[in-house]
């Protein structure tokens, strides 16, 4: 039996030892079980001493990165977050549309502000781009007149409100109130 025991010792001290843990084995054993991949890029863009930025992300172009919802409360946490001077516009588009349009519907979908007459007929959304605001009329070639920038679809027409461009609000009231009344785009 010694042989058997020695020739077993013998095999184990001629094998070569194991091989080290890779760095991505050694990270996964250490790593707690509450990281995700989402806070380790948060973590990983954190400038050190300083907390991480709260509230809303914008996108490139400036846009809110807002959950989607439907009634005023996530429209106004959208309209909270809109950068720079295009929060104010985007405020009074907003309380001009409840003023042109009693009892209109509201949701966030696609981080973009709808508004609608009847819930899920949208006739009207806005969006933030670096240089200006879109206001976006999902029947707008039926508007009279229509609004200036055409889209690729047919029927959308768009109206941009540029940093020192007057806030039209006549106009712009003109345009809700005939936007409402044509039937809205489903989505």
């Amino acid at each position: 039996m010694t042989a058997k025991t020695s020739k077993s010792a013998a095999k184990a001290a001629a094998k070569p030892a194991a091989k080290p843990a890779t760095k991505t084995a050694k990270a996964k054993a250490g790593k707690p079980a509450d990281v995700t991949p989402a806070s380790r890029r948060k973590a990983a863009t954190a400038k050190p001493g300083k907390p991480a930025a709260s509230g809303p992300r914008l996108l490139s172009g400036g846009n809110p990165q807002i959950p989607k919802g439907h009634g005023d409360a996530p429209v106004q946490a959208y309209l909270d977050a809109v950068p720079g001077w295009k929060r104010e516009i985007a405020r009074r588009l907003d309380a001009l549309v409840e003023r042109t349009v009693p009892g209109v519907s509201k949701a966030v979908k696609w981080n973009t502000p709808l508004y609608a007459v009847e819930e899920g007929h949208w006739f009207l959304a806005m969006h933030c781009f670096d240089r200006y605001l879109k206001v976006t009329f999902f029947r707008g070639a039926a508007l009279d007149p229509p609004p200036a920038h055409a889209s690729k679809m047919a029927d959308v027409r768009y109206h941009h409100i540029h940093e020192h461009d007057p806030f039209d609000e006549a106009r712009l009231a003109d345009w809700i109130a005939q936007a409402s009344r044509l039937p809205g785009e489903r989505m």
